[in-house]
């Protein structure tokens, strides 16, 4: 390489110049955008992770350069030697950053030609996504996906700023543990020199980051790979990265108030977004009653109603009987939305049934009253209270729910946010945090016929209700809290449990014996005999925060390297087939053979 550049030293990037550097002398180098010929005057488009700067050659200044671009094509890799002067009148780009100013090339050296690309790398041409995964060499240089992984730098970069100077301190924990399954799947990697054992790879660092605690680190921060075998989706890949912290000697405000001021000055610094503090709180209680999900998008109105009282005693038999048994009806008014034509109704109706719901009623409120399949069973007293509930004026779509508590919930809160996109209810320029807390503890598994965390099971339950473990535990409410921005959740994490007993009655009310217990978390167990000091922390999801922050529809788009929903890579074409001898020296055998 350092034949091929000689003493050319690169003294610009091409997307910084401007008006200012008109005069200077520059040596830049970058990838041929883009090649144009008018009529001997040739323009270049040269590219580099900052952007582009026009390039142009005159034939009477340099005869040789001249030739040389006649010959360049598209992705040819270039260096140039010129003078920065202002663009001709009327060819200025207001648009690129360097639009004022063009280079006047002297020399240009080729240092490696290109095949033709796949496609066009504009960052407006529409390609194929398993293309683009196949060619992600080639996508990557695409500005658009460049400025995502810049502005993910920048994240990062900034989160460990500040949690420095707040005293936190980053520590490495290891990727080669132990599988203790309790909630996705892990990924196992076999053990050479110890045969027949595995090793997983970390779900999350939870149980080092505790021992880092009562190992007296007080503080730890570490930006982390981590990783979970599961069915994969547009926001969700098998491995994935978390900005993950943990604290001593804190409780709920402390971790909330230090970490809504990191996101807020990443906002601040990268998009220039202005977060106003402290952000919202929310519990979980409030969340299901008002949204029907606690992950609730704020950006809009259309809160839910619970109407059970109202028609309990009422002739509508879907009603009536829900509530019986023990369910409730639950209902949503969709301002204006009478206008809705039956196939759109029929539409909503499919889409609560992917959430369980067995249907969906409806009321359109015209001037003249209810028109609706189902008006015909209630009384004007039930019509005129049911109005009054869902403050309900002409115009006004009203639709129901009557079902299980959990799924007229998420029914009638998923079908919020879809009815929120399709009928363009929401700012997309706001962003709307908020803290959701008081989750409970633990839900029963029927299938498995055991308690089950909701979060993990080293979350502390709330002081008041420690005694509800012996009486009651569905009733323990947890030391935790979720970050929600726009409807997705960013961060997540708990007050742990500091407390060996308390700990050991989690793993208890869990099915997890005794035995068990010290066989997957026995060191833990014994950590928390000498000397743990009370603490939580958190995780925020990297690749969702940077999504959000770039606007981009799939999390693949803000990862250099992703994988696809089967989990494959399209470019190093992974998971691939191993020979034989090295599944001998794991002791392995496979029964799939490969395709």
């Amino acid at each position: 390489m350092n034949d091929i550049l000689g003493d050319w030293k690169r003294t610009h990037y091409c997307g910084r110049l401007t008006a200012a550097d008109i005069g200077k002398d520059v040596c830049m180098m970058g990838w041929v955008h883009r090649r144009r010929d008018h009529g001997g005057l040739i323009f270049i488009d040269l590219r580099d992770r900052e952007g582009i700067v026009q390039l142009a050659l005159d034939p009477d200044r340099d005869p040789e350069a001249h030739s040389k671009a006649d010959k360049v094509r598209s992705e040819y890799v270039i260096a140039i030697r010129g003078q920065v002067s202002p663009r001709p009148e009327g060819t200025v780009n207001p648009k690129m950053k360097t639009g004022e100013v063009e280079v006047e090339v002297r020399e240009l050296r080729v240092l490696n030609i290109a095949k033709t690309p796949p496609f066009m790398l504009d960052e407006y041409s529409d390609v194929a996504e398993n293309t683009r995964l196949k060619y992600r060499y080639l996508d990557l240089r695409r500005p658009a996906l460049q400025q995502n992984l810049i502005l993910r730098h920048q994240v990062t970069r900034i989160a460990r700023e500040y949690l420095a100077s707040q005293d936190f301190v980053e520590v490495e924990t290891p990727f080669l543990t132990k599988s203790t399954p309790e909630g996705a799947r892990d990924y196992l990697v076999p053990s050479r020199v110890n045969q027949g054992m595995f090793y997983a790879l970390p779900q999350s660092p939870q149980l080092f980051k505790q021992i880092l605690m009562i190992s007296g680190f007080d503080r730890y921060m570490q930006i982390v790979k981590c990783f979970r075998d599961e069915d994969l989706r547009a926001d969700r890949q098998p491995e994935f990265t978390q900005i993950d912290c943990e604290m001593s000697f804190a409780d709920r405000e402390d971790v909330m108030g230090i970490m809504e001021e990191m996101i807020a000055r990443i906002f601040k610094e990268t998009i220039g977004a202005e977060i106003a503090l402290p952000m919202a709180r929310m519990t979980y209680a409030e969340a299901l009653a008002r949204y029907g999900v606690d992950n609730p998008d704020l950006r809009f109105d259309m809160e839910l109603v619970e109407i059970s009282d109202l028609v309990r005693e009422s002739g509508f038999k879907v009603f009536a009987d829900a509530v019986q048994w023990g369910g409730i009806v639950k209902a949503m008014n969709v301002k204006g939305g009478a206008s809705m034509s039956r196939k759109e109704l029929d539409e909503l109706t499919e889409f609560v049934k992917i959430y369980g719901a067995k249907g969906l009623a409806w009321v359109k409120v015209n001037p003249d009253g209810w028109q609706s399949p189902i008006t015909k069973f209630f009384s004007e007293t039930e019509l005129g209270s049911i109005n009054d509930a869902l403050k309900a004026e002409t115009g006004d779509l009203l639709v129901f729910v009557a079902d299980s508590f959990q799924i007229a919930n998420e029914a009638l809160g998923r079908l919020r946010g879809h009815l929120g996109h399709k009928l363009d209810l929401i700012d997309k320029q706001a962003y709307r945090f908020v803290w959701v807390t008081d989750f409970p503890l633990l839900e029963w598994d029927g299938e498995a016929r055991r308690h089950v965390a909701v979060h993990h099971p080293f979350t502390a339950p709330m002081d008041e209700d420690v005694p509800l473990l012996e009486s009651d535990p569905g009733k323990a409410r947890a030391k935790a809290y979720d970050l929600v921005l726009n409807g997705s959740e960013i961060g997540g994490g708990s007050i742990r449990i500091h407390d060996s007993a308390v700990q050991s009655r989690m793993f208890d009310l869990m099915g997890i014996g005794e035995e068990e217990a010290a066989t997957k978390f026995g060191f833990l167990l014994e950590a928390l005999q000498y000397g743990a000091p009370p603490h939580g922390g958190i995780a925020f999801g990297l690749d969702r925060l940077v999504m959000i922050l770039t606007g981009a529809d799939s999390i693949r788009d803000v990862i250099a390297f992703p994988k696809t929903q089967k989990a494959t890579c399209m470019m190093s074409e992974a998971p691939g087939p191993v020979d034989e001898k090295q599944l001998r020296e794991l002791s392995i055998r496979s029964a799939v053979r490969p395709k």
